[in-house]
């Protein structure tokens, strides 16, 4: 009998299995309830020394961490007065991501909803010059037509909104998150199954996570192959001396 094989069958028969479990959501059978109870979130009385060690700035909380930019959104969609310029937040992050073919169009939309006076989500804290310049360059739909008006909205929401929200329980939420964010997740919080493939450094394996079933590629490096290789000085792009 050639073992090899067979371990090969029953690697691959393991990794379907689990592939089935993540493909049909995750059911509780491919979840340990161990790691489970690991993931949740913590009690607000252990959060509140946190806020001593953490950047509470505004563009740190609310725009470059997924987290705490989803949690004040929740806040803002939460209060009326504060709904005319998250819309107008998120409409223009959509207009940016667009294609060439369909901002002339959005433009025009974001113009009627939050810029036109007479609109019911219409952005009163905006300055009148800023709002004409936008006007006048509607037609050309341009990379950085709304980029003035994104800032002084951000600026907006960095005063008034952004205190209210620090006194809020979305922010006590966010605490919760960032506390959970560092608990320690080690290699036994992982399952593997079957190798993926092989490279100079290392190899790339089928994982799952034992909290939650679902999978992953996970890629381990071979430590001594890599100082040998001097693999440490190659970039993620293949280039060595770039990062």
């Amino acid at each position: 009998m050639d073992f090899g094989s067979l371990e090969t069958v029953v690697a691959n028969s393991a990794f379907i299995a689990a592939r089935a479990s993540f493909d049909a959501s995750s059911g509780p059978a491919s979840r340990d309830r161990k790691y489970l109870a690991r993931l949740k979130l913590p009690p607000l009385s252990k959060c509140g020394a946190l806020q001593a060690s953490l950047d509470l700035g505004f563009e740190s909380v609310c725009s470059e961490q997924p987290i705490g930019k989803r949690l004040f959104q929740q806040f803002l969609q939460a209060h009326e007065q504060h709904v005319p310029a998250l819309e107008l937040w998120r409409d223009i992050e959509v207009y940016h991501t667009a294609g060439d073919d369909l901002r002339p169009q959005k433009a025009q939309t974001i113009w009627a909803e939050y810029l036109d006076p007479q609109a019911k989500l219409f952005c009163g804290f905006l300055d009148k010059e800023m709002v004409a310049q936008v006007r006048e360059g509607l037609a050309a739909a341009g990379d950085g037509l709304f980029q003035p008006l994104l800032q002084a909205t951000m600026a907006h929401l960095s005063q008034a909104p952004f205190q209210q929200y620090l006194d809020s329980l979305y922010f006590q939420r966010f605490l919760q998150w960032k506390w959970l964010e560092a608990q320690p997740v080690g290699e036994d919080w992982f399952l593997d199954f079957r190798v993926l493939g092989r490279g100079g450094f290392g190899e790339v394996s089928a994982c799952q996570m034992k909290a939650t079933g679902k999978m992953y590629a996970c890629k381990k490096l071979n430590k001594k192959r890599l100082k040998k290789r001097k693999g440490y000085k190659v970039g993620r792009w293949g280039i060595p001396g770039r990062g």
